[in-house]
């Protein structure tokens, strides 16, 4: 019995790593293989804040998940492209061919942006306590390796049990 039980958590574990694992390899295809701006997974795509300019709501090094949409009203947070960089503001004003977006912690409105520059509302936000230990370079690289590592335990396991219970 507890050897079963034993069995499906490592079952349980396995899935995990697999999923995080495809999800890892899908983003790394996205940005190093078609050479796109940002990962579509989904609808969802998520960055590394890099200002405080939406300080107290968003500090330096948090990660913002946003759902790609230009589906917006005053007050939500979105991500837009701006000279080439991407830019999280908070909406203060929609007029009819413009939107304007502000930092929490400035001064001053940002300049208006066009609908088309908008990529997407921000839905969840990832402390930088948890981001910098779960989202770091290292770390993805890190998942790789542990993730093949023990996919390949995994199936060397399976393969000498397959061949032991033939013999």
């Amino acid at each position: 019995m507890i050897k079963q039980e034993k069995k499906k958590k490592i079952d349980y574990v396995m899935v995990i790593l697999i999923i995080v694992f495809v999800i890892v390899t899908y983003c790394y295809m996205q940005l190093a293989v078609q050479k796109r701006e940002y990962v579509n997974f989904l609808g969802y795509t998520f960055f590394r804040v890099i200002s405080g300019s939406m300080a107290d709501t968003i500090m330096i090094n948090d990660i913002v998940i946003d759902k790609i949409t230009d589906d917006i009203k005053p007050n939500d947070i979105i991500t837009y492209k701006s000279d080439g960089n991407f830019v999280t503001h908070r909406v203060i004003e929609i007029r009819d061919k413009e939107i304007i977006t502000k930092g929490d912690a400035n001064n001053t409105p940002d300049e208006p942006i066009s609908r088309n520059s908008i990529l997407g509302k921000v839905v969840f936000i990832i402390p930088v306590e948890v981001s910098i230990k779960v989202f770091t370079s290292n770390e993805v690289i890190a998942a790789f390796i542990v993730s093949a590592t023990i996919l390949l335990i995994v199936f060397r396991k399976k393969k000498e049990g397959s061949s032991k219970e033939e013999k």
